[in-house]
C-alpha cells in the first residue's frame, strides 16, 4: 500500500472510532447513563488518541472540515483531499452501523442513533453559526499545532485538538450536540435515515473550517514554511 493508501486507511480508522465513540456516548447520554461531561470527555479522548496516532500517517484530520480547510489554503492537493474525504465519510458510516449492530435496538433507537440534534429554541441559522464557531476553534488549533509546527505545542497536537473538541461539547453540546464535524453527523444520519437539519452539521463546520484555515494561513503563516499533511 502506497503512502496515500495508508493515509486513507488511517483516516477511515480514525473517523470510524470518532463516530463509534462519539455517537455511542450521545446514546448513553440520552439514556441517562452519561452526563454532558462524560460525552465531552469521550469525544475529546477519542480525538486526542486518533489524531496523535494518525498525524504522522495522514496528517491526523479525521474530519472533513479540517480536510476542506487544508485544501482551501493549498495545503492538501485536490486528488489526495478527495480520497481522504471519501475515507473519512465511509469510516463514519461504518462506525455508525457498527454501533447500530452492537448495542441493543431499544437503546440505539432511544438515543436516535447518536445523531446530533438542534435544541428547542435554536433556529437553523443559529445552529449553523454555533457549529461554524465550534469548528473554527478546532481548525484554528489544528493549524497552530499540526500545520504551523513552530510553537511548543507542535508535538502535542492531538491533545490540543482533542481538548478543543471537549470544550466545544461542554459549551455547545446542549444546543447542537457540537458535532463540529460533518462526518460525525453523516454516519448516524445514514444509519438512522434521518437527515433533519442536515445543513447545520454540513454548512456550519465547512464554513468554520475554511474561515479558520484561510485566516491562520494568511495572518500567521504567510511567508513561513508550514507542514503539508
Amino acid at each position: 500500500m502506497d503512502g496515500t493508501g495508508k493515509a486513507a486507511a488511517a483516516e477511515f480508522i480514525g473517523t470510524f472510532a470518532l463516530v463509534f465513540i462519539g455517537a455511542g456516548a450521545l446514546i448513553l447520554y440520552a439514556a441517562g447513563q452519561l452526563d454532558l461531561t462524560g460525552v465531552a470527555l469521550a469525544q475529546g479522548f477519542v480525538v486526542i488518541v486518533f489524531v496523535s496516532i494518525t498525524v504522522p500517517i495522514s496528517g491526523g484530520m479525521i474530519n472533513p472540515a479540517v480536510a476542506i480547510g487544508l485544501w482551501a489554503t493549498g495545503r492538501l492537493p485536490t486528488a489526495r483531499a478527495g480520497l481522504l474525504l471519501f475515507a473519512e465519510l465511509v469510516g463514519a458510516i461504518a462506525g455508525a452501523f457498527a454501533l447500530r449492530f452492537l448495542i441493543p435496538r431499544e437503546l440505539f433507537a432511544g438515543g436516535h442513533g447518536g445523531i446530533p440534534a438542534v435544541a428547542p429554541g435554536i433556529t437553523a441559522g443559529k445552529g449553523i453559526l454555533i457549529e461554524a464557531l465550534g469548528t473554527f476553534f478546532l481548525v484554528f488549533a489544528f493549524y497552530a499545532t499540526v500545520i504551523d509546527g513552530r510553537g511548543p505545542f507542535a508535538k502535542t497536537a492531538g491533545m490540543t485538538v482533542g481538548l478543543v473538541v471537549a470544550f466545544d461539547v461542554m459549551a455547545f453540546g446542549p444546543l447542537t450536540d457540537a458535532a463540529v464535524n460533518p462526518a460525525r453527523w453523516l454516519g448516524p444520519a445514514v444509519a438512522t435515515s434521518d437527515y433533519t437539519n442536515w445543513y447545520v452539521w454540513v454548512v456550519g463546520p465547512l464554513v468554520g473550517g475554511i474561515v479558520a484555515g484561510v485566516l491562520y494561513w494568511y495572518v500567521f503563516l504567510r511567508g513561513s514554511e508550514p507542514v503539508t499533511p
